[in-house]
């Protein structure tokens, strides 16, 4: 029998190298996941503070939804669902042509899209929590609204945002293990596939764990050195 330090060695006879990889592919779906959802979540809670009736009804319909389902059946309705479509594109030009979809892209527009449905919460709690007599000193110096969004609200919407969206990046990073279902090869799949071939599944399961703990502290520091730059920023202006 193989001894632990063996098993999570690197090279032809350990599993570390394998579980790097996964590593890598976690941090790189997180980190690609989080401009999207941001964008989108951004976009999602002016919508529903617009006076537009249709725009706000939109927006919540949005939220509802993605709030609502499981993040490991969007997944799924995501990545069945686009092979499904795309299928039915390339057969209308091309009758024997077939596409696959990449886990991947699959797992980020998913975690994208619920991860945006709670960003634009933050985003909006954000937006309610700044006085109006912000947007019309912006309007009463020349700004038009573009202008009064960028210089005046975003700075103030971004502090106020960041720890709500701080919790959310955390929750993302998490929800990144769900993407092993479709079979990607994040940090989940790459351990389960040493646990279920050397049967020591407490040990690899328990160093997945450590693995993610691992990158939720360093996150941690970094979103207090965020916190902190937006802090200084804010007491120097």
């Amino acid at each position: 029998m193989q001894s632990v330090w063996t098993l999570l060695s690197w090279g032809p006879d350990g599993w570390s190298d394998n579980i790097f990889n996964g590593v890598l592919v976690t941090i790189a779906l997180a980190i690609a996941t989080l401009p999207v959802g941001l964008a989108i979540g951004f976009l999602i809670a002016l919508a529903k503070q617009s006076k537009e009736p249709s725009l706000r009804l939109a927006g919540n319909v949005y939220t509802t939804i993605f709030r609502g389902l499981p993040e490991l059946l969007t997944l799924f309705l995501v990545f069945f669902g686009a092979q499904i479509v795309l299928q039915k594109i390339v057969q209308f030009f091309n009758p024997t042509g077939t596409i696959e979809v990449n886990a991947f892209v699959s797992g980020m527009i998913a975690l994208g899209v619920v991860f945006s449905s709670y960003a634009s919460e933050v985003f909006l709690s954000a937006f309610r929590a700044i006085p109006h007599g912000q947007y019309e000193g912006g309007y009463a110096v020349g700004l038009n609204k573009s202008q009064t969004m960028r210089l005046v609200v975003l700075p103030q919407l971004i502090r106020i945002a960041l720890p709500g969206l701080a919790n959310l990046w955390l929750i993302l990073l998490k929800d990144t293990a769900l993407v092993s279902a479709v079979g990607l090869n994040d940090i989940l799949r790459e351990t389960g596939v040493a646990a279920r071939v050397t049967k020591h599944a407490f040990l690899f399961f328990g160093y997945a764990a450590l693995i993610y703990l691992v990158l939720a502290i360093i996150s941690s520091f970094g979103i207090n050195a965020i916190e902190r730059a937006v802090g200084r920023r804010e007491a120097s202006r």
